[in-house]
């Protein structure tokens, strides 16, 4: 299999974009992608900091270190949520993010928060007295990180909050909105989310990529990430939808990236709207000070009541 730009040893074939690329063309054609998505969506700029949200697997420090070599200001956050089932998973991902640190000093710089230690409680301690099993552990999960990302951007003053999802993620999230007609979720998804009302701005710059090319990105650049996935993780309605969308995807390649790059183009022209959702009223946490619709108390705050 040889290379469509220069002819040598093709590493990658990406049948959507009818490209296979050796190990250097990969590289450059991966991190002009990633720029043009930073450009095209308006995400930020060169002199903008941004935060990186980094989990320790292979898209979150992917996207990490192509910033990086892009030039962008991008450190990290990593949150402990003391994850074991037996595997460490939590301890082990930590490491990996403190070892792409060291070989990217010292441009790259971590903020590690560590759940149990700061609140007391770790999500599986969580999962169990907060909810009525594991069934409810990675919705907690999202409740968590979202609430500590927001509170380090704004602690930081950065420009945005960067995370790695995919395209595999982004349309697999697309195809369970459309099937159950989340029209609120479905008016929400973009690889933009604005800042509102003390909510930091989130950003994808990876939505155009499928899963196998950030995974390729991370191993021809010698980044060590976690290969496991989260233990609450698996059997999840998401990863159900990514099979499905597999299937397709062997079929008729480029399914995926049609579906989702048309339904932003159908909704950027009009041609699909969702009308004008009523404004939610949001204040002040009287303990924390992040917004929050739920009254006096944010749902993260009262989780340690």
């Amino acid at each position: 299999m040889k290379c469509t730009r220069c002819g040598g040893v093709a590493v990658i074939q990406m049948r959507q974009h009818r490209l296979q690329l050796c190990e250097q063309d990969f590289i450059e054609w991966f991190t002009a992608m990633t720029r043009r998505t930073v450009d095209e969506f308006r995400m930020f700029t060169v002199t903008d900091p941004v935060l990186v949200a980094v989990s320790g697997g292979k898209d979150s420090l992917g996207l990490w270190d192509v910033l990086l070599r892009l030039g962008y200001e991008a450190e990290g956050v990593y949150i402990h949520l003391g994850i074991d089932e037996g595997l460490a998973y939590s301890d082990r991902s930590l490491e990996m993010c403190r070892a792409f640190v060291a070989q990217h000093q010292p441009q790259a710089r971590l903020h590690v928060v560590d759940l149990g230690q700061q609140y007391g409680q770790t999500i599986p301690q969580l999962a169990r007295t907060k909810t009525r099993g594991r069934g409810k552990a990675c919705a907690l999960c999202g409740l968590v990180k979202r609430h500590i990302m927001n509170r380090v951007a704004r602690e930081r003053g950065v420009a945005a909050i960067a995370t790695g999802h995919n395209l595999d993620d982004e349309v697999a999230v697309l195809m369970q909105n459309t099937l159950h007609w989340q029209t609120g979720y479905l008016a929400r998804q973009a690889p933009v989310l604005e800042e509102q009302d003390g909510l930091a701005r989130k950003v994808k710059p990876l939505v155009r990529f499928y899963e196998r090319e950030t995974a390729a990105y991370t191993l021809i650049r010698g980044i060590d990430y976690i290969y496991d996935e989260c233990p609450f993780a698996r059997g999840s309605t998401t990863n159900r939808y990514k099979e499905v969308l597999n299937e397709l995807e062997r079929h008729s390649p480029g399914t995926k990236q049609q579906f989702y790059l048309q339904f932003l183009r159908a909704r950027e022209s009009g041609r699909i709207a969702f009308g004008e959702a009523e404004r939610v009223r949001l204040q002040p946490c009287r303990r924390c000070g992040q917004p929050t619709t739920a009254g006096d108390l944010c749902a993260f705050c009262r989780l340690w009541e």
